[in-house]
C-alpha cells in the first residue's frame, strides 16, 4: 500500500485545476490510480511539464492527495517541481493548465517550455 505524504509546500494544486484533472480521469481513464506529473526534457528552452494518467505507483515516486488528486511524481521531477502551484486557467479562446514554479528562470515565447 501507497503511504501518501502530506503536501509541506512542496506542490500545491489550485481547486479548479483538481476539478479538472477529476474531470479528465473520470472522463479518459476511471481505473487510473492518479495523475502522474513530471518534468522532462524538451522545448525550445530545455524543459517541459508532463502529465498522465497514473496506472500505477513507481519505484521512488513521492506521492501526494492534493484537494481530493492523488498526484505521483517520480524521483528525477520532485527537485524541480518544489514550490509550484498548479492551476487550470479558461480564457476567450482556450483553456489550459499552468504551471506557477518559482525555480523558473526563463520561459519561451509561446509558454510550452522553460529552464531552471
Amino acid at each position: 500500500m501507497t503511504k501518501i505524504k502530506p503536501n509541506n509546500n512542496f506542490l500545491s494544486i489550485t481547486p479548479k485545476a483538481a476539478h479538472q484533472l477529476k474531470k479528465l480521469k473520470d472522463l479518459h481513464n476511471p481505473d487510473a490510480v492518479g495523475i502522474r506529473l513530471g518534468v522532462k526534457e524538451g522545448g525550445c528552452n530545455g524543459m517541459t511539464y508532463s502529465m498522465d494518467f497514473a496506472e500505477e505507483h513507481g519505484p521512488g515516486d513521492e506521492v501526494m492527495e492534493l484537494n481530493g488528486v492523488c498526484i505521483f511524481i517520480d524521483p528525477m521531477s520532485t527537485m524541480y517541481l518544489v514550490g509550484t502551484e498548479m492551476d487550470f486557467v479558461e480564457e476567450n479562446f482556450g483553456a489550459s493548465f499552468v504551471f506557477r514554479n518559482p525555480n523558473e528562470t526563463g520561459r519561451c515565447g509561446c509558454g510550452e517550455s522553460f529552464s531552471i
